[in-house]
């Protein structure tokens, strides 16, 4: 008898076995000896052959969160032994690739703790089960998953909650490494959570320390803030809102010589954050890209017919000022209702976000995927998030989507990824370029081909006389002047195209995403 778990994975992989199977019937093909093939270059291409060079590079983010509180979609429950947590984790990044997608956003600090080998915070309980237990053998979660996503041609970023230290989620105890235990001056109960007080210098340090720790060890290709700066707001059991506790903090603040009024001290409090791990990710790394994911209303009122929740006074959030001041790579505003809703149209938010984006930086508005799949409430049709696509495609100021989030993905009901692949995310999309971004110079390339067999090309890669790049993309002419796409991590030193094929183009991708000059050669008949 299989368990709820295994049976949960069991369906699940089924449904991506149906998924990808007409990818896999594509590639199938019989290798034989192989032969090396003529290497000529583009020269050769007659003006009117148009199918000669490949169409451009379509660009598009188009990413997926993977949350970790609570076990809403990573791990599926804390505890589980280290192959099950892998297998899982390798479904939903197979999920992604097939699905079309190009981006994972993995929850990696939740609450104070680590989904990955730390000596600043514990090991998370979501994980392990309890937390500051480490998962068994050394395993490390963001080391196999930053690898396991760039073998899928997948960037991975990793997602941090900057103050939340104890979710109502949370079971066991706390670590004694926790800072709750190590700093408790730091940290506040705030109605049924912990939370870090942005008031205190030290939380802002240390907050800018762990995530500088992940972006020193790990090969990340961005770092990502979401939406609880100061938490949301609580009730006590009459109803009434609950003050956040940091009059001690402001106190001494204003001891200190500050003159901003409460409401504007936490608001700075939180841009100075904001700021410091923009400037810092880019110090050490200039590459690695930096995104925040804000409410999608940044007040009511702005623009007009906007009606809603005001995260600029409620959670002390000036997200309008981060945008306007370049502070970010990439910008995700949670736009998270119906396209049509009177009070939060998206083709309306989506433009205002996109007129306060002084510095040109990405916006890619993150979408409520999980709606689809909601069984408790009233639950969208896979169609919405078709709809919201389209909508962020016909916006020049945006240039991709993020959808909340992988659990919706590995449902099968109305599938969001079924819809998404068939209809949408159809070819190979490379994430949009970060030319303000600085990265190491890529080497010159090398290609060398070989026939394996009638259906089957075998190409070598190789950077010459400098870095070699972040991602290669390889393109090849199938009969009848189509191109094929295929997205690989620039670790890769080989690749087996099984397609009938005469004509392969190699262009290296840099760290940034800005493409070097491209080799392409005629493969000869075998």
């Amino acid at each position: 008898m299989l368990s709820v778990g295994q049976a949960v994975f069991l369906r699940r992989l089924l449904v991506l076995v149906a998924l990808m199977a007409p990818v896999v019937e594509a590639q199938r093909g019989t290798a034989s000896a192989g032969r090396t093939a003529a290497l000529i270059p583009t020269e050769d291409c007659h003006a009117a052959d148009t199918t000669c060079v490949p169409p451009p590079l379509e660009r598009e983010f188009r990413g997926l969160w993977v949350a970790s509180v609570s076990n809403i979609d990573w791990p599926s429950k804390p505890g589980l032994p280290v192959a099950e947590v892998k297998r899982e984790l390798e479904l939903i990044l197979d999920r992604a690739q097939a699905s079309g997608l190009n981006a994972v956003i993995l929850q990696v600090r939740p609450a104070g703790d680590a989904l990955y080998k730390s000596s600043l915070e514990p090991w998370s309980e979501y994980l392990t089960g309890k937390q500051g237990r480490a998962p068994e053998g050394r395993w490390d979660p963001l080391t196999f998953a930053v690898e396991s996503a760039h073998q899928r041609g997948l960037e991975l970023h990793a997602w941090f909650n900057p103050y939340r230290a104890r979710h109502p989620s949370a079971k066991g105890t706390l670590a004694r490494s926790h800072l709750t235990n190590r700093r408790p001056a730091l940290v506040k109960r705030y109605g049924t959570h912990l939370w870090m007080d942005p008031g205190e210098p030290a939380v802002l340090a240390h907050t800018v320390r762990v995530v500088m720790d992940v972006v020193r060890r790990y090969d990340i290709d961005g770092v990502h803030v979401d939406d609880y700066f100061y938490p949301y707001k609580e009730r006590d059991r009459r109803g009434q809102v609950i003050e956040f506790p940091d009059a001690e903090s402001y106190a001494r603040y204003q001891r200190d010589g500050g003159t901003l009024a409460r409401d504007d001290w936490r608001r700075d409090n939180v841009d100075r954050l904001v700021h410091a791990l923009h400037d810092s990710i880019h110090v050490v790394k200039p590459w690695v890209k930096f995104g925040v994911s804000p409410f999608g209303i940044w007040r009511p009122g702005s623009p007009a017919i906007v009606k809603g929740f005001d995260a600029y006074s409620e959670l002390y959030a000036d997200a309008r000022k981060w945008l306007q001041e370049g502070w970010v790579d990439y910008f995700a505003p949670q736009l998270y209702w119906p396209h049509a809703a009177p009070a939060q149209p998206y083709t309306v938010l989506l433009r205002w976000w996109a007129e306060q984006n002084a510095f040109g930086r990405h916006l890619w508005p993150g979408n409520h995927a999980n709606r689809v799949a909601d069984q408790s409430r009233t639950p969208w049709a896979a169609e919405e998030m078709l709809q919201q696509v389209r909508l962020t495609r016909a916006d020049s100021g945006a240039s991709g989507n993020i959808h909340f989030s992988a659990i919706a993905f590995l449902d099968d009901r109305d599938s969001v990824a079924t819809r998404l692949r068939r209809e949408a995310y159809v070819g190979t999309a490379l994430v949009p370029a970060s030319p303000w971004l600085k990265a190491p110079a890529v080497g010159a390339t090398r290609v060398e081909v070989r026939r394996a067999g009638s259906r089957e090309v075998v190409a070598r890669l190789r950077a010459v006389d400098g870095e070699r790049p972040q991602w290669w993309m390889v393109q090849l002419r199938e009969a009848g002047g189509l191109w094929r796409s295929q997205l690989l991590h620039g670790s890769a030193t080989e690749v087996r195209l099984m397609t009938p094929a005469d004509r392969l183009v190699v262009r290296p991708v840099d760290r940034r995403g800005i493409e070097g000059p491209a080799v392409a050669m005629r493969v000869s008949a075998p």
